[in-house]
């Protein structure tokens, strides 16, 4: 993996995401591989999954290593990166920077189960320690 200031600032699209998750989940993989994960669930094609690979590389968010006539991709970002990266971009997009009232638009929308609120309330606990 990579520093995160290496890895291109763009955005990285929801199509483009379900790679990044495959990958993720097991890398690396080739394009045939990717696709075996992907294209069923999303109906894609093979040429999908090679268009959004190759968006991936561009972006720096993906990594090529050539292996006889085919190419293995493997992820430059963690996963826990991107997470962190996406959840305060938009905490600071639509929350004004502060994670409270993100909180409470889930619980007013009734998004939040009693176990993620006791998950919540543990999380609490733990960070005043």
């Amino acid at each position: 993996m990579t520093d995160q200031s290496e890895v291109a600032s763009e955005r990285i699209s929801e199509a483009e995401h379900a790679v990044m998750e495959a990958l993720w989940d097991k890398s690396p993989l080739t394009a045939a591989e990717v696709c075996d994960r992907v294209c069923e669930t999303r109906v894609w094609s093979m040429p999908t999954v090679k268009t959004l690979l190759g968006r991936l590389v561009a972006k720096k968010a993906v990594a090529t290593e050539p292996d006889g006539r085919r190419f293995l991709y493997s992820p430059l970002v963690e996963r826990t990166e991107y997470l962190g990266r996406e959840s305060r971009r938009l905490v600071d997009r639509l929350f004004g920077g502060r994670a409270a009232p993100l909180i409470a638009h889930l619980a007013e929308s009734e998004a939040l189960s009693a176990d993620d609120l006791a998950e919540i309330e543990e999380l609490l606990r733990e960070l005043r320690r």
